[in-house]
């Protein structure tokens, strides 16, 4: 993966992005648009959702966007905190065909902590809210009541742990104890809890949402997809882009957090970095591909951050059709928790299929 260009920057005079313009969901409108979801950081971690309209240089090359609208601001009680504060964070979108509508996946910064909350559009520049998500308790796992945020949508229905044809998400509940800043203060030799510590799927009855687009929130069964394993993931990893059918399976760009070596005495800085896996095509649950090291990294930057923390975060995916490029994509990503970046993604035959995928998750 090689970037491309810096997307777009805050505008300094707009109070709407004065704490940074980051983490955008991208999707392609009826009339071949490009537009990306861009969480909009006012003052106090007050976030909006702003739509951007992409521009393209004459290579084809993203080379910048305007600001076009508000898609969500916080107005539900599950987005305030009280005045001033709350937020709709971090959305990804899908366009869903047996449903023909676009669905978002974002954070909403609820009383409570970070939640996922959906919504759906027939045009991606108006957007109707379905709610919080819930999740029915696997095994002796209680999903709601914790902090979530990452979920993702596939774009189509895939098996369920049952082999049933369901509509599904990936999401990483944030379960106590296991925040990188947590886990990087355990002792060396620390194995991860496999089921509090992973990205998950979550599935929806796509009879059920076909009927009633409010049941698109309701997730019935779930399956444990990765656990951290590489060393440049090994605090956490979470949910990225959303899955994309390509020859190999389906692909998604996902994240993991490692901590820098630092001198002692100053404090730890954390890496937020990108890779990739692909999935089977016709069982998602099981993983053919995963990138043993990034694929993207953030060069260290001291400015615009609210933590110490280096951050590429890819959220949005553009496959490149429109060029008749079907295996090439544009990965949209957060730089440093402050503006937007793109890099370029061309997929072809060199997936190794058994690469770093370890005897835990084949078993899983």
């Amino acid at each position: 993966m090689r970037r491309l260009n810096l997307v777009i920057e805050p505008d300094p005079t707009s109070p709407f992005e004065v704490e940074g313009i980051l983490n955008p969901a991208a999707a392609r409108a009826p009339d071949g648009t490009l537009y990306l979801f861009a969480r909009m950081v006012a003052v106090g971690n007050y976030s909006r959702i702003g739509i951007l309209k992409v521009h393209f240089d004459s290579s084809g090359d993203p080379c910048g966007a305007e600001r076009v609208g508000i898609a969500l601001e916080p107005e539900a009680p599950y987005e305030l905190r009280g005045p001033g504060a709350g937020g709709c964070e971090d959305p990804r979108v899908t366009y869903v065909a047996c449903l023909g509508t676009y669905v978002m996946t974002y954070t909403a910064f609820s009383p409570v902590g970070p939640r996922v909350a959906l919504a759906i559009s027939d045009d991606l520049l108006t957007w109707r809210r379905l709610g919080l998500a819930s999740f029915a308790p696997h095994d002796d796992i209680e999903f709601n009541g914790v902090d979530n945020k990452d979920a993702v949508s596939f774009p189509q229905a895939i098996p369920n742990p049952l082999g049933r044809l369901e509509l599904a998400i990936l999401h990483r509940p944030l379960f106590g104890g296991t925040q990188p800043e947590e886990i990087s203060e355990l002792d060396d030799g620390y194995e991860p809890d496999l089921h509090r510590e992973s990205i998950w799927i979550s599935y929806c009855s796509m009879t059920l949402a076909s009927l009633d687009a409010h049941q698109l929130t309701n997730f019935t069964s779930h399956h444990r997809l990765a656990a951290p394993q590489a060393p440049w993931e090994e605090l956490k990893i979470g949910s990225g882009t959303p899955p994309v059918m390509t020859r190999h399976g389906w692909l998604f760009i996902y994240h993991g957090v490692s901590e820098e070596p630092v001198p002692e005495g100053d404090v730890a800085r954390l890496n937020y970095s990108a890779g990739l896996m692909v999935l089977s095509k016709n069982h998602p649950r099981k993983i053919l591909y995963r990138s043993s090291t990034p694929l993207l990294v953030q060069e260290p930057s001291n400015q615009h951050q609210v933590t110490p923390s280096d951050v590429v975060f890819p959220t949005g995916i553009d496959q490149r059709v429109d060029l008749d490029e079907p295996d090439r994509f544009d990965v949209y990503f957060g730089m440093n928790d402050f503006r937007i970046g793109v890099a370029r993604l061309d997929v072809g035959e060199y997936f190794c299929t058994t690469e770093t995928v370890s005897q835990a998750e084949h078993d899983a």
